[in-house]
């Protein structure tokens, strides 16, 4: 029994939903997303809410059921507010900078390394060494941001490199001077 997958889906004000068969699409203020829907699940719209109902009690369908709600909550909570994900870059000399559509780092390489961005995924960057990454699709704005950190992970013995806000690095002892 998939308690998530049997609530219903709320569509706020501002918000247009539409199912099309096997997709459902959302639209509003921030922007335009769409999600498939798996075969063994239903989509209907009633009132102002998005229902998503299931055709049977097998173990995959049952998964998929919560998981399916789960994505059209987020899909239309997206197009509504969006979502948000802060980044720290830690380092003497690690700072970045906007270029266009693109992020220029300055991450200890000899070089400058240059991010484009997803289309749909804004950045802002506060003080060269914070960034907050923008946009209505979560799992692009996570996948992006899962990618921005892997350019410098943080370094467990100096701390030094990108990564989440409020985001706790454990430190690692070095070597000590004249210690058998």
């Amino acid at each position: 029994m998939s308690r998530i997958g049997r609530k219903p889906i709320p569509i706020p004000q501002g918000v247009k939903v539409q199912v099309d068969g096997r997709q459902v699409r959302a639209e509003g203020p921030k922007g335009k997303l769409a999600q498939p829907i798996p075969e063994a699940l239903q989509a209907a719209l009633d009132n102002n809410t998005l229902v998503i109902s299931r055709a049977s009690d097998e173990r995959q369908i049952r998964a998929l059921h919560g998981l399916t709600r789960s994505l059209m909550a987020n899909m239309v909570n997206g197009v509504k507010d969006g979502f948000e994900r802060k980044l720290d870059i830690v380092g003497i000399g690690y700072r970045a900078q906007m270029q266009g559509k693109a992020i220029q780092l300055a991450l200890g390489y000899s070089h400058p390394v240059i991010f484009p961005l997803p289309e749909g995924i804004t950045a802002e960057i506060e003080r060269q060494v914070a960034i907050t990454l923008r946009g209505p699709d979560k799992a692009l704005l996570g996948q992006t941001a899962a990618k921005l950190r892997s350019l410098r992970k943080p370094d467990p013995y100096k701390g030094k490199g990108i990564k989440y806000a409020g985001e706790v690095v454990r430190r690692k002892v070095g070597k000590k001077a004249g210690a058998k």
